[in-house]
């Protein structure tokens, strides 16, 4: 997959909404991908993903406690969101994407071995979380946080798993027409 023709594939999409800053969250590479609003690079990362492959989260799961969801359930759901910056129930600064369900961006919790697995050259290891994306804590703060700040925010695309992405950006094209 190239993540560039992606990119210019999602610019133009995001032209007709505002150009706004926008991040590509690929699953399969385990990556996050950041561009300002002309589609220029600004810096990628490897980041932690839902334990379950998936392209769908269960209804309601940001209305259930951590402790309930199984682990089948721990999907990082694909889809385009609109970045809302704002904190979780730890005080931490996060990048919302779907309040409701519960789906951040924010630092890697320093539990277990979470530091370790984003520090492998694979991506096989990066399935731990219950569904959010966890970056790492410098990237989050000095590239992340700065590039959704202000009154455009920006949006995040995360690309699904059970379908060709460029397929799925061309739908997109098609069924959000950038909104």
């Amino acid at each position: 997959m190239h993540i560039v023709v992606i990119a210019n594939n999602l610019k133009q999409l995001e032209a007709a909404s505002g150009n706004r800053p926008f991040g590509i969250v690929d699953k399969a590479m385990a990556r996050l991908f950041l561009f300002d609003a002309t589609a220029r690079h600004l810096g990628s990362t490897p980041v932690l993903l839902g334990l379950a492959k998936g392209d769908i989260s269960p209804a309601g799961i940001g209305e259930r406690p951590v402790s309930t969801i199984k682990a089948h359930e721990k999907i990082t759901p694909s889809g385009r969101f609109v970045v809302e910056l704002g904190t979780n129930l730890r005080g931490e600064e996060v990048a919302w994407l779907d309040y409701k369900e519960g789906l951040s961006m924010h630092p890697v919790l320093r539990t277990g071995d979470r530091l370790k697995r984003l520090a492998t050259s694979t991506p096989d290891d990066n399935r731990i979380s219950a569904g959010c994306i966890n970056v790492p804590a410098l990237f989050h703060r000095k590239t992340l946080l700065k590039l959704f700040m202000g009154r455009s925010g920006g949006v995040v695309y995360i690309l699904p798993e059970n379908q060709n992405p460029n397929d799925w950006v061309a739908s997109l094209k098609v069924n959000q027409g950038g909104k």
